[in-house]
């Protein structure tokens, strides 16, 4: 017996394959490439009851093996691809209990390929509550294979399918479900021999799929290719004559295994529910006071645990100043890491409460909704409903989002969501909005019940769905594509969120924030913290002689004199002295050199600007006054006007360029890595710089 096994998940979507996949692996998972692709290989490990571990692969979620898509393109290569060791040793079909219809079709396609399965028949609550009777041993009998009734949702039954697949046997005993060679017999027998393929099926796969198969050699291919011109093989129909069969097969084995009520309970209730959340009025109107909601809880619910967070900081460099020798290394610990740790982690309560009231709406099936709403908006900008899914999913990040555009078959709506998604506010420019909307908008309610700030933060959203369609409708005309997009989505029965994966869902993303983001900001502060404590030549030098005179030491108190000496060295820092470099550039924006630094430094990643505001004030700022960043902005003075540098103007201009320049290396990475061209992320970052220079200069011009 091997020491380990490897076991595929397979399954329609919203079958509850990756919850299964999360209740089976629980925290041992990572993420990486499958061999050869972009497409996201998820994996982990759990031990079995034998003592083994299984080492367990999500295939993404498809409803036959034929690839509409990029991700479904994977399931095929890695169940049939021997040459790259990813083929398991057992799939697990996860099937809905209440929609077997449906689901039975890829099992068929799977069980025919000849791996052992073993059927995990999931739902199985909702099923019952339905009125659903599955006969579960005579369904297993016909099949030929172990299937296991469970709810990955309620984690029933999850011993049991351990069980099933540590003891299921290492040969396929499923039974025979359609008469596959004579779909096209004389193809099927020729690729089986010169192709040394065994399996009927895969040799039929290879007929249909020899294009799209990476493993497949230039010359392989086109030998299949002279077949199908030999046999006149003809894709299309083969499919239709294949899919007739297999519910002729599927009918049968429902007939004698499944009693159904005339109507099914929980879909019934979510029709119903659909009729109001999906009318095309009051449903935009909903899906908006959704938002809404979201954004004031993000000011209201944070705000506490914000003010703790900061407050700890204050006291922890407090402390160290106190405990740690005046020099270079206590004002690095005090003012570079310190002050750049509190600018990201002050900011953890507003992503947990981002992500976890998003993991909600996933959860409760809503986001299909959504999705299926705006498909018709969608359209008239030349995209299709599936575009909607990496637009929303831009609110939490950009790099995912851009990587689940493989599931839109149209070249060119792909495209144009690629180009067009950085657009949309991500969790990156929630710290930078934060900061800014409560520097200069009043913490107050309107009509009594709508924060001020709230609205806000709300408007900043909105604008970046907006800016993000009129981009894409101006891209519609640009790009060039004969193919028609066409959307097909399945909407879910309603169902409560899941606690325990809403309160994963906030811990990883929020740890992800830290870690990711953490790294980068962490890192650009130190550096910033030397290029602002030192000087090009002797400047510092000149700075202490000059102020050492008397007509500054008699007539100034030591806490003014300390805070016009750092002022001084901080313009004459390396850092001061680029600042002034580009200032010319950014002045007709509002801004001023020490924010041209920010926005240099944050081209790495948005949210380095809080951390970057944070080191270069507590460089100039007085040693014995700590405060927390936002109020050392407040108190921030223009030395041309003495009036406050941050205005209502100058922090809406700031608002107007992160919301539209592209500021993320990530971003730009995964745009290429999906691309293959560095044309697209160059024409992308070109495209949206010129964006936010424009808005900038028109909102700091109306607002002044």
């Amino acid at each position: 017996m091997k020491n380990n096994i490897r076991v595929a998940l397979v399954g329609n979507p919203n079958t509850g394959k990756s919850t299964l996949f999360n209740i089976l692996t629980g925290l041992n998972q990572k993420i990486g490439n499958f061999p050869g692709v972009t497409v996201d290989k998820k994996t982990g490990f759990c031990t079995l009851p034998d003592g083994r571990t299984a080492e367990i692969i999500d295939l993404p979620g498809t409803y036959s093996i034929y690839p509409k898509s990029k991700d479904e393109s994977i399931v095929f290569s890695v169940l049939a691809d021997k040459s790259k060791g990813m083929v398991p040793d057992l799939v697990v079909v996860i099937l809905d209990a209440s929609n077997l219809k449906r689901n039975l079709l890829l099992y068929t396609q799977i069980a025919d390929l000849k791996i052992p399965v073993v059927v995990a028949l999931n739902m199985i609550d909702v099923s019952e509550k339905a009125g659903i009777k599955i006969n579960i041993d005579l369904f297993a009998k016909k099949l030929g294979v172990p299937v296991v009734p469970i709810s990955a949702r309620k984690n029933t039954g999850i011993d049991k399918l351990k069980s099933a697949i540590a003891f299921a046997n290492s040969v396929p005993l499923q039974q025979d479900t359609i008469d596959i060679e004579s779909i096209a017999p004389g193809i099927i027998a020729q690729i089986k021999g010169e192709m040394q393929v065994e399996n009927p099926y895969v040799a039929l796969q290879l007929a249909h799929q020899h294009e799209t198969l990476s493993y497949l050699s230039a010359t392989e291919s086109d030998r299949i290719e002279q077949l199908e011109q030999e046999h006149a093989f003809h894709s299309q129909k083969a499919q239709a004559t294949e899919t007739v069969a297999r519910y002729n097969f599927i009918n049968d084995l429902l007939y004698d295994t499944v009693t159904k009520p005339e109507t099914a309970h929980d879909e019934t209730v979510s029709n119903k529910i659909d009729k109001i959340l999906t009318h095309k009025v009051f449903g935009f109107v909903i899906f908006f006071a959704i938002l809404l909601f979201i954004f004031q809880a993000i000011f209201s619910w944070s705000a506490y645990p914000m003010s703790l967070i900061e407050d700890l900081f204050i006291w922890l460099q407090a402390g160290a100043a106190k405990v740690l020798p005046a020099g270079p290394l206590s004002s690095l610990i005090i003012d570079g890491v310190l002050a750049g740790l509190s600018g990201v982690l002050v900011f953890i309560p507003q992503i947990a409460i981002l992500f976890a009231l998003i993991s909600i709406l996933e959860d409760t099936g809503y986001m299909s909704r959504v999705t299926f709403m705006m498909d018709k908006v969608m359209r008239k900008v030349g995209l299709n409903g599936k575009s909607v899914v990496p637009l929303i999913g831009g609110f939490a990040c950009a790099v995912p989002s851009i990587m689940s555009t493989r599931t839109i078959e149209n070249w060119k709506d792909r495209m144009i969501t690629i180009m067009v998604t950085p657009l949309v506010a991500c969790s990156a420019r929630l710290p930078v909005y934060t900061l800014l909307i409560a520097l200069v908008v009043p913490n107050r309610n309107v009509w009594w019940i709508f924060n001020l700030q709230g609205l806000a933060l709300t408007a900043m959203y909105v604008l970046s769905i907006f800016s993000a369609v009129i981009v894409a409708f101006v891209m519609k005309f640009i790009l060039k594509a004969r193919e028609r997009g066409y959307f097909i989505m399945e909407l879910p029965v309603y169902r409560m969120p899941r606690w325990k994966n809403v309160i994963f869902t906030m811990y990883d993303r929020s740890k992800t924030f830290v870690l990711q983001a953490g790294k980068v900001i962490i890192a650009v502060s130190v550096i910033l913290w030397v290029l602002k404590s030192y000087g090009p030549g002797d400047r510092f030098a000149q700075i202490d002689k000059q102020y050492a005179q008397p007509q500054y030491t008699k007539t100034m108190t030591p806490d003014s004199l300390t805070k016009v000496i750092a002022s001084e060295k901080l313009e004459n820092s390396y850092a001061g002295v680029f600042g002034h470099v580009i200032e010319p550039v950014i002045k007709p924006l509002g801004f001023d050199w020490k924010i041209g630094i920010a926005l240099i430094s944050s081209f790495a990643a948005r949210e380095v600007f809080v951390g970057t505001m944070a080191t270069i004030y507590s460089v100039e700022g007085d040693a014995d006054k700590l405060q927390s960043v936002q109020e050392k902005m407040h108190e921030a003075k223009n030395p041309e006007t003495g009036e406050p540098v941050f205005t209502l103007a100058v922090a809406f201009s700031l608002m107007m360029f992160y919301a539209f320049a592209m500021q993320c290396a990530s971003t730009v990475a995964v745009v290429y890595r999906e691309t293959k061209d560095w044309r697209w992320p160059a024409a992308q970052f070109a495209y949206m710089t010129m964006l936010a220079y424009t808005a900038s200069f028109i909102v700091y011009h109306w607002l002044k």
